[in-house]
């Protein structure tokens, strides 16, 4: 593990209002993104699209990282050249997503627990010598009837630090990625209070595995009313409690908080983030690692139509640039186009 080399990538995609664009939609996913579009879910049309968002000029003022599925991690363009080296040639890291998706947990059916651990270590190091320079695994815990049960934060808890030591052994730093779903109708200081236990029982066990803090990226839910509550937070309420509970849970160690959007939309997600960073310093840089939040207009304005690419472009520049600003809570509604 070389520890220095870890902390300077960490830092570094946290570093001059920059985040990170989670492009690692499994191919089943992408074809649901697709369908919006009434577009078919082929290989050339899932490269196409993301093509379009890695080229568009200037876009690494503002997005230091992108998240890859493995299948984008060794693309090339109809020109021959791999989609991860467009990237590296703006200065932006390649990462890559290396969970097997989360299964059905055998004692609780209704909760989830990641898979992929086994060949982790040496799908990494694989991986490193593509170009990935940094990792994604999530680990998904429902809140509803009687869960999330101990027994899932724990399990989700330890698969994701014995990940996180995987990464860093092959050089690559580990994004760690507990969300607390928004999905049901449960209120805001009940996602506080999961989200608060689900955070100190990750770090404790990322301690256990002999994690280094530094060279990690946290990329958590914000703390927000379920989908289904009649009681919805406000925009300052989102923040000042989703600093509390970071404050509460996070070591300041920890270079950078990345934000999931969990399916806010892309304005929402954007206000939140300004929000938190209008309150002042933190410990740890608060950015994105939004996938739907950066994409959605974007896919739409493309709509598989080379023609459209120009307008994709101002369209995604658009909106990295706006939550750019929110790193550094000069976000104005105003500035919406």
């Amino acid at each position: 593990m070389n520890k220095e080399s870890l902390a300077k990538v960490a830092s570094g995609i946290v570093a001059s209002n920059r985040g990170i664009l989670a492009a690692d939609e499994s191919t089943p996913t992408m074809g649901k993104r697709l369908a919006l579009i009434d577009q078919e879910n082929t290989e050339e049309n899932r490269r196409d699209f993301r093509q379009a968002l890695f080229d568009t000029d200037g876009v690494e003022d503002y997005i230091s990282g992108v998240i890859l599925f493995e299948e984008t991690l060794t693309q090339k363009a109809k020109d021959g050249t791999r989609l991860s080296n467009i990237l590296e040639s703006k200065g932006i890291y390649p990462g890559i997503k290396v969970d097997k998706g989360a299964h059905p947990m055998d004692s609780s059916p209704s909760e989830k627990l990641t898979k992929g651990l086994d060949g982790l270590y040496e799908r990494c190091l694989e991986y490193y010598k593509q170009g990935a320079r940094f990792a994604k695994w999530r680990a998904v815990i429902t809140i509803g009837e009687g869960i999330p049960s101990d027994e899932c934060i724990q399990a989700n808890a330890s698969a994701l630090a014995k990940y996180a030591k995987a990464c860093q052994d092959a050089e690559l730093v580990p994004i760690v990625e507990p969300e607390v779903l928004m999905d049901g109708d449960h209120t805001i200081e009940t996602c506080y209070e999961v989200s608060e236990k689900t955070l100190k029982t990750v770090f404790k066990e990322l301690e256990n595995e002999g994690v280094y803090l530094p060279g990690i990226l946290l990329k958590p839910n914000m703390v927000i009313s379920g989908s289904e509550c009649k009681v919805q937070g406000d925009m300052m309420k989102v923040a000042e409690m989703t600093v509390k509970c970071l404050t509460e849970s996070v070591p300041a160690e920890v270079p950078g908080i990345v934000f999931l959007s969990g399916g806010q939309s892309e304005v929402e997600a954007t206000e939140h983030l300004n929000a938190m960073n209008k309150m002042g310093d933190h410990p740890w840089a608060l950015s994105f690692s939004y996938g739907r939040a950066l994409q959605q207009s974007a896919l739409k304005t493309w709509n598989g139509q080379k023609d459209n690419l120009e307008s994709t472009y101002a369209v995604f520049h658009h909106r990295a640039e706006m939550n750019s600003l929110a790193c550094s809570g000069e976000y104005s509604s105003s500035l919406e186009i």
